[in-house]
C-alpha cells in the first residue's frame, strides 16, 4: 500500500453545478487467483462517506465505459467507489481458464473485507452487471442487510446456471455430463472446465433471495445475451427488490449509457445520502 498513485480530478457527470473533487488510488489487491488491480475513488471534502463496490462481467474489465462513468456519476454525488478486475481478466493476475463464479465470488470477498475497514466509510453497497450481478446478489445474500447496505444488478445473468447445465455456453454445445476441459468461444475465447462444472450447480437464487435490503434490477427487453425473463425472475427473487425495465438497449446499455447509469446512482443518492 506503499505505491499508492494519488491524483485529484474534478467529476461533472449531467449533475447540473454539482462538483465533486475526488482523490483515486490504484493499486493491487490479494485476490483468490493472485493480486487484483483497482481502483479506490473518495471524496476529498468528506471525511465520511457511503461506498459503492462496482463489479464487472463475463470476460470484462473495470475498465468498461458502463462502470467508469456510474463511478464518476457516484463520485459526482459524494459517494466513494472501487472497482476491480476479477482474476484472469483486465490488468488482475490469474488464468481466465482458472476463472469461476466462485473463485470470482472470493474475489469480491476481499474487496469488500478492504473497504469495509477504510475509515472513511460509513456503509458498503455493490453494484454489478451480468456476471457480476450475479456475484453481486449472492454476496449480498451471504452478507445480509448489515454488510451491503443496497444494491443493484445490472443486465443479471442467472441464465449462465440454465446454459451450462444444458451444455450450450454462448452458442457453444458440449456435453454437460462430461465436460470437456474447455470450449472456445466463437471470439476464440477458452472457459475452463471448472466455470462450466460449477457454474450449473451454483444456488444462485437461493443465496441471493436471504438478502433483505434495497435491491434494483434493471434490465433492457431488448437484450440480446440475457434475455429480459432473467432480470423480470431475479428482481422477484429479493424480498425489497424493484424492477426498472428500459427498452431499445443491448447488453452493455451502449445506447445512452449514461442515461442508465443515472438511474442507478439515483438509486443508490435515494439510498445513501438521506438525511
Amino acid at each position: 500500500m506503499k505505491k499508492l498513485f494519488l491524483f485529484l480530478f474534478i467529476s461533472l457527470f449531467g449533475l447540473g453545478s454539482c462538483t465533486t473533487l475526488s482523490t483515486q488510488q490504484n493499486f493491487n489487491l490479494q485476490g483468490n487467483h493472485g493480486k487484483l488491480a483497482t481502483v479506490l475513488h473518495t471524496p476529498v471534502d468528506k471525511k465520511t462517506y457511503p461506498l459503492v463496490m462496482i463489479l464487472h462481467g463475463f470476460n470484462a474489465s473495470k475498465d468498461m465505459p458502463l462502470l467508469t462513468e456510474l463511478s464518476n456519476q457516484l463520485n459526482a454525488r459524494g459517494i466513494a467507489t472501487v472497482l476491480f478486475d476479477f482474476n484472469g481478466h483486465g490488468k488482475s493476475e490469474g488464468s481466465f481458464l482458472e476463472m469461476t463464479i466462485p473463485n470470482e465470488l472470493e474475489d469480491a470477498r476481499r474487496v469488500y473485507a478492504y473497504v469495509k475497514k477504510l475509515p472513511g466509510v460509513t456503509s458498503v453497497s455493490a453494484v454489478g452487471h451480468s456476471q457480476g450481478g450475479v456475484i453481486t446478489g449472492m454476496l449480498a445474500g451471504e452478507l445480509g442487510e448489515k454488510g451491503l447496505k443496497s444494491i443493484v444488478l445490472m443486465s443479471p445473468a442467472p441464465e449462465l446456471k440454465e446454459d451450462t447445465a444444458r451444455g450450450n455456453l454462448f452458442g457453444v454445445v458440449y456435453d454437460p455430463h462430461h465436460v470437456p476441459e474447455f470450449i472456445t468461444l466463437s471470439n476464440g475465447l477458452k472457459v475452463g472446465r471448472a466455470f462450466l462444472e460449477t457454474t450449473q450447480h451454483l444456488p444462485i437464487y437461493e443465496v441471493s433471495s436471504q438478502y433483505t435490503g434495497p435491491v434494483l434490477v434493471i434490465h433492457s427487453k431488448d437484450d440480446p445475451l440475457v434475455p429480459y425473463k432473467y432480470g423480470v425472475e431475479y428482481s422477484r427473487v429479493f424480498p425489497n427488490g424493484a424492477l426498472k425495465t428500459v427498452t431499445g438497449f443491448d447488453h452493455n446499455f451502449t445506447q445512452d449509457t449514461p442515461a442508465v447509469d443515472k438511474i442507478v446512482a439515483d438509486f443508490f443518492a435515494a439510498q445513501l445520502l438521506r438525511k
